[in-house]
């Protein structure tokens, strides 16, 4: 089918032979160093890059040009998103499946997983013990399984999760990823008030697709693709993306990605909120080294300094499935949203599973507490944010990416991590890193442009001390 970015058939936004040439070009011109200044030049107007720059630029094995990516994405960060970092972490709701995904422990023909479903009072119990660390923002996580989760569930966990206030915790924003549904769905999962709507393609090679997906709903590649429009379509204007890196040739899935951020971008006036970056792990009955397409560590970072160059304004994800030094690095080129103090299992915060009741999506490489997360953090820099301002006042789609682009972030998103932060080191900090985070916060709060937007902000932080919650701008 002919290349088409805001048709609205999967196979012609994301092109196959649209690709291949795209492969093919970066190839033939990786070695061209005069295209690839050209490139950079454009890419530090933080303006973003097409599909066939991006990937022209990824190819290049050129170390000079290399190191102008690094500088570049780290540029690119720092303007739009400050030294601020997002946390979150993610709530598995349920592991039943029905998918046969070969890729996943949750695949329905996998008997040696604990199948578990929490219900509304275990959901109750594990929120609580997010809010005690300090967790503000989650993604629910469930598998696809028409009968034990249907949306009615999804939707009764969210007005759970949004009820339980606790000491000073709540959660005040649900991000959700569970599978591609319906438009009529997605205007359900809207109406209650999720942040953002988070689905994976895992690749956009429809063969590879079909071949790792074998069996079950989540097997229709179309109807997969096209998730992103229908959720659109009902009004959530902040969706996330993401493949995951070891399925299929990193660079097909790289374009791809950039195709459908693309193809978002010309349809509905607004790409992607976040893109993550995940790339596979071990879990039960799932051994990576099935899959020959693992992405090495330095690729893995060029992967994410050219993406924050293509598309500037998006938020990057990383999870726990990285160890700290990657994130850390990570976190220099293009990340701006972390988890921390992770549980991938179904009840996870409240109990330590037992090894024999393995209900894990996959293994963990960073086992730090949000606490740690956060001192570190504080350590090299960063301001852990909490914040959820945007999404409760309105401020998502093209509203939020307009923000971005205008350069307020420093007059709103930098004072709403600062008051964020501060709470959390009123509630659950240890001495030692409130004290650390106080210095950071009085730093940062001198830093920022407005003289009115200061003195609000200092007034507003000194009421948080006093044992007020929830300001924001």
């Amino acid at each position: 089918m002919s290349y088409n970015s805001t048709s609205r058939v999967a196979e012609e936004f994301i092109s196959d032979s649209e690709i291949r040439k795209t492969l093919a070009y970066a190839e033939e011109n990786k070695n061209d160093l005069e295209l690839m200044r050209k490139i950079l030049e454009k890419g530090k107007k933080a303006e973003g890059l097409d599909f066939k720059e991006a990937m022209t630029l990824l190819e290049c094995e050129d170390p000079q040009i290399i190191e102008g990516i690094f500088t570049i994405a780290k540029g690119i960060k720092e303007k739009f998103y400050g030294n601020r970092i997002v946390m979150f972490a993610p709530l598995y709701l349920s592991n039943y499946c029905v998918n046969g995904c070969v890729y996943c422990p949750y695949h329905g023909q996998n008997t040696n997983i604990t199948r578990k479903k929490l219900t509304q009072e275990e959901i109750r119990q594990e929120v609580i013990a997010l809010q005690d660390m300090g967790h503000k923002r989650l993604a629910l996580e469930a598998g696809e399984d028409p009968k034990m989760n249907p949306l009615e569930y999804i939707l009764e966990s969210i007005e759970t999760i949004y009820s339980i206030k606790h000491k000073n915790g709540q959660i005040r924003r649900v991000n959700v990823n569970i599978a591609a549904t319906t438009v009529e769905d997605y205007r359900k999962l809207k109406e209650a008030g999720i942040g953002t709507y988070i689905l994976f393609q895992e690749t956009y090679n429809k063969e590879s697709y079909e071949k790792l997906h074998p069996t079950g709903p989540k097997s229709d590649y179309a109807y997969h693709t096209e998730a992103m429009d229908r959720a659109m379509e009902a009004g959530l204007d902040d969706v996330g993306c993401g493949v995951l890196y070891g399925l299929e040739n990193y660079k097909y899935d790289f374009v791809g990605m950039l195709m459908h951020a693309k193809h978002l971008e010309d349809t509905f006036g607004v790409g992607p909120h976040t893109i993550s970056v995940p790339r596979i792990r071990p879990a039960d009955d799932i051994d990576p080294e099935e899959f020959d397409n693992g992405v090495p560590d330095d690729v893995f970072k060029r992967i994410i300094a050219v993406l924050r160059i293509a598309v500037p304004y998006t938020g990057m994800i990383m999870s726990t499935r990285e160890s700290m030094e990657m994130r850390r690095q990570a976190l220099e080129i293009g990340i701006t949203q972390i988890s921390g103090g992770s549980k991938t299992s179904v009840g996870g915060y409240v109990e330590e599973e037992a090894p024999e009741d393995n209900s894990a999506q996959f293994d963990v490489s960073d086992n730090r507490t949000l606490g740690e997360v956060v001192d570190w953090l504080i350590d090299i820099g960063y301001v852990p944010s909490f914040c959820t301002a945007c999404y409760r006042e309105g401020r998502t789609g093209d509203r939020f990416m307009s923000l971005l682009k205008s350069g307020q972030i420093a007059n709103i998103c930098q004072p709403n991590a600062l008051m964020t932060l501060t709470e959390y080191l009123e509630d659950y900090a240890s001495d030692e890193t409130k004290e650390k985070g106080e210095k950071l916060i009085a730093e940062r709060i001198a830093t920022i442009p407005s003289e009115k937007v200061k003195k609000i902000t200092e007034d507003y932080v000194a009421n948080i001390k006093d044992g007020n919650r929830d300001f924001r701008f």
